[in-house]
């Protein structure tokens, strides 16, 4: 069943007019009138409706039924991304989404190759947004992910955070999954450096900003795979795969 993120008031029995990103998705799919949906705004459940009308540019569903079903972590975790190059930004937010990450920080390190104008970090936040409904229809998430403006990595790292930040990294004598298997779920940050990694004063300041330093194994990760792999880890340690 067609799964679509609606930012509107939702209520059983409404009449909704869908936005037009939604209304175009509609004619991609060639949809029919009395086709069934299913709509979600990000508070939590999703709703069943029927299509009541598709014209040109438009398309209105009747909402039905509601379901509190959620797929969502029982804990919160953050993938803060140094930014890496071309499009991978893309592909990391899509498949942490679908395994599970609560919020996503983009960062800009002393190594990144990515350099963001004021303009050009809007334009990016609002394709990334994008990305994240995308990848939440598609898995089944009611929930969408929260998205933060990207950060200097120093600047982040002098933020208060009540979560524990885990800096994953090659040099580090302590395993990610040997640190899960002894520690309950609980809401965390994971850190990734970009290309190349962090720089070694950059790590140092992680760690004396209190983070902890951990390592994914004896092979070395590309920047799109490791904190892909870390969510992954410890979700399945976690119970939540």
């Amino acid at each position: 069943m067609p799964r679509f993120y609606c930012d509107l008031a939702l209520e059983i029995g409404m009449r909704v007019e869908l936005p037009d990103t939604v209304a175009r998705h509609v004619h991609v799919l060639r949809m029919k009138v009395d086709e069934t949906i299913t709509l979600f705004n990000g508070n939590g459940g999703e709703y069943t409706g029927s299509l009541t009308l598709i014209e040109k540019k438009r398309a209105e569903v009747e909402l039905k039924t509601f379901s509190p079903r959620e797929a969502e972590p029982g804990h919160s975790l953050t993938l803060a991304q140094v930014l890496p190059e071309g499009s991978k930004m893309d592909w990391i937010i899509e498949k942490a989404v679908e395994l599970g990450a609560t919020g996503i920080q983009p960062l800009l390190s002393s190594r990144s190759v990515v350099r963001l104008t004021e303009d050009r970090a809007e334009k990016k936040l609002v394709h990334w947004q994008g990305v994240i409904i995308a990848a939440a229809e598609q898995c089944g998430r009611n929930r969408l992910p929260n998205l933060s403006a990207p950060l200097p990595l120093e600047a982040w790292l002098a933020q208060q955070d009540l979560h524990p930040r885990i800096l994953l990294s090659p040099r580090a004598t302590q395993s990610l999954s040997d640190w899960g298997r002894h520690h309950p779920p609980q809401a965390l940050t994971i850190l990734i450096g970009p290309e190349g990694g962090l720089s070694d004063d950059e790590e140092q300041s992680a760690i004396r900003h209190g983070a902890l330093c951990l390592s994914l194994g004896d092979r070395v990760l590309r920047t799109e795979t490791a904190g892909l792999a870390a969510l992954a880890a410890l979700q399945a340690l976690w119970g939540d795969i």
